[in-house]
């Protein structure tokens, strides 16, 4: 009985992550408080371990345990009661102890005791003469163990141990490293973050396997990684699929990396989910006290974004790097703002002309943010970081807000223009886009067919099926559906005859050789538009520069083209003038020829 209730007691010890962490000012600030209210030297946080005493927390003494073998810290953790030694030369129990031989004459120590009844140690003071205690100094004693606890039960409580791989979290890895700091300035580590997936994949893997074999799988690693590691040093989960550690003190950059390496691959071999998951390691190099903690943990974990170009690599923290992956993180947080304010986000837009007539018949709606501080960042830059979060439905409903007001505007003003707009992979996603496309033109009392939605092979090909279903959806509607960056994607020919689009757009760098004059330009821009029409796509042509690349798309049969040959994205308050300088520029050259 007394051997179960030991395991027991040991079991709820670790369980609370508290052996071998480093010292912590939350404790140590009780320690000192008995220390002085006994008057006394010495004083330690003690917990009981299977064959020593070790101390979170000390004063007045320099080794961090003591041989569990006649530590009077023990008595109290078996016993849950406390334990008074007032002369150890008199005690038949302690006279031959460690503490007896280093000099300890008293002893006092009030038991620290979990809800459930296990004692972890004890809090002791001690000294180096006899003494007695009274009733007043024992009650003081009992009350700062009771501190103690509360401690500790507050730590494992409120973020400090996560419920699923029971590590320590990010708020005890930072804590945790101010207190190493403090105690260990100058001394050189490194911070190693590990990323089991990517975002995407841990989603694929959720929908697939459900929540718990997640939860399964970051149990198995938690568990892999604290068996690599030495029992002194700690793992913490600082992500939803990323952990931490550090390395021990002062080691060898490109020897540590190697190491990292083999103990990862033989994780690997193991792992259940190796084939679903890719691991990508960060390193950040640091000295303790001349880096702040969170920006100890945010190198690691840039750099983990850098390993991300093959499975299984590590990459070493770049300043550089971080400063870009710090400045997309800032994009990300400012854009959510941007789509509350009125005067950072705004559309322009680019005109598309038929070749044979040279009239604007149609203008693609563009997004462009001015940030207040950064000025205008391009979209080649912010649109690929939203795209990958949930802002994407919000950024596309204000792109389609604002385009089909401005429509409806032209439509009451006599204009035929029509209209296209962009979407992206994620967008396929949103259960309910085409309805919200159908209700933002009813309610507008818009055309369909004055609406065309691009979106690019590569976007088709990320979700085949359910684009597919959406694309159907959106022609039955009368919605004009076009392939943007045609030729540079991924799909198939057969694919791309199922698609219900009506417009293939060539990529503008397939365009650009035309306004050379390269020949084996000018014959694959030929076949991609013969290939088009066959197809049955009405084909326009992007990024048209030259009257030269004009001419030969126009007598290859293109129907429509864009480019900076006819005009810049513009303003919507631009657009109308430009619109009639335009015609009179077509009236004019028709009533001459």
């Amino acid at each position: 009985m007394r051997n179960y209730q030991e395991e027991g007691r040991l079991a709820a010890l670790r369980q609370l992550k508290l052996l071998d962490t480093p010292a912590s000012e939350s404790f140590d600030r009780i320690t000192r408080m008995a220390s002085q209210i006994f008057n006394l030297p010495v004083a330690a946080v003690s917990l009981t371990d299977r064959d020593r005493q070790w101390f979170k927390s000390r004063v007045g003494i320099d080794h961090d345990s003591i041989p569990r073998d006649k530590a009077p810290c023990s008595e109290v953790a078996e016993t849950n009661e406390p334990v008074v030694i007032e002369d150890f030369a008199a005690s038949p129990s302690y006279a031959d102890s460690v503490l007896a031989h280093a000099g300890t004459r008293f002893y006092a120590g009030a038991p620290l005791i979990t809800t459930d009844g296990y004692g972890l140690g004890a809090l002791c003071v001690l000294g180096t003469e006899p003494r007695q205690i009274t009733p007043s100094e024992m009650a003081a004693l009992i009350d700062l163990a009771a501190m103690v606890m509360a401690q500790i039960e507050l730590q494992h409580a409120f973020g400090r141990i996560d419920p699923v791989s029971g590590l320590a979290t990010q708020m005890q890895f930072r804590d945790d490293l101010v207190d190493l700091a403090r105690d260990r300035p100058g001394e050189r580590r490194f911070a190693v973050a590990v990323d089991l997936a990517r975002d995407d994949e841990l989603s694929r893997f959720r929908q697939a396997m459900g929540g718990a074999r997640v939860d399964d799988m970051i149990r198995e690693a938690s568990l892999a990684l604290q068996t690599a590691l030495t029992p002194a040093r700690t793992a913490y989960h600082v992500g939803a699929a990323q952990f931490a550690f550090l390395s021990p003190p002062d080691v060898e950059q490109d020897a540590y990396l190697g190491l990292l390496r083999s103990t990862f691959d033989t994780i690997r071999a193991v792992s259940s989910v190796r084939f679903v998951t890719s691991v990508a390691i960060g390193v950040r190099p640091f000295i303790l006290g001349e880096v702040a903690a969170d920006d100890v943990l945010r190198g690691a974990s840039s750099a983990a974004q850098d390993a991300r170009r093959e499975d299984g690599a590590i990459a070493v923290y770049s300043s550089s790097n971080d400063m870009a992956h710090r400045r997309r993180y800032r994009l990300l947080q400012d854009f959510g703002a941007a789509l509350e304010a009125d005067d950072q986000l705004r559309l322009v837009y680019q005109p598309r002309l038929a070749l044979a007539t040279g009239r604007c018949i149609s203008v693609e709606a563009l997004l462009r943010w001015r940030h207040p501080t950064l000025g205008d960042i391009s979209p080649a830059e912010f649109i690929p970081i939203i795209e990958r979060t949930t802002l994407a439905r919000q950024t596309t409903q204000w792109v389609l807000n604002t385009a089909l007001d401005e429509l409806a505007g032209w439509q009451r003003a006599g204009s035929p223009l029509n209209l296209s707009i962009n979407i992206s992979a994620s967008n396929f996603s949103e259960t309910d886009l085409v309805e919200r496309i159908q209700s933002g033109l009813l309610q507008r009392r818009l055309r369909a067919d004055r609406l065309e939605i691009e979106l690019t092979e590569s976007a088709i090909m990320d979700q085949p099926d359910r684009a597919m279903a959406m694309l159907r959806e959106l022609a039955d509607a009368g919605v004009s559906l076009a392939i943007d960056d045609f030729g540079t994607g991924q799909s198939s020919l057969a694919y791309l005859q199922r698609l219900p689009a009506h417009v293939v757009k060539i990529d503008q760098a397939f365009v650009r050789g035309l306004s050379a004059g390269d020949a084996s330009d000018a014959t694959l821009v030929e076949t991609m538009v013969d290939l088009a029409h066959k197809l049955g796509f009405r084909v326009v042509a992007e990024g048209i520069e030259t009257h030269n690349a004009a001419a030969a798309l126009a007598r290859m049969g293109c129907e429509e083209g864009q480019g900076y040959l006819f005009s810049r994205p513009l303003d919507a308050d631009r657009l109308p003038r430009w619109l009639v300088e335009r015609d009179a520029d077509c009236t004019g050259q028709t009533a001459a020829a």
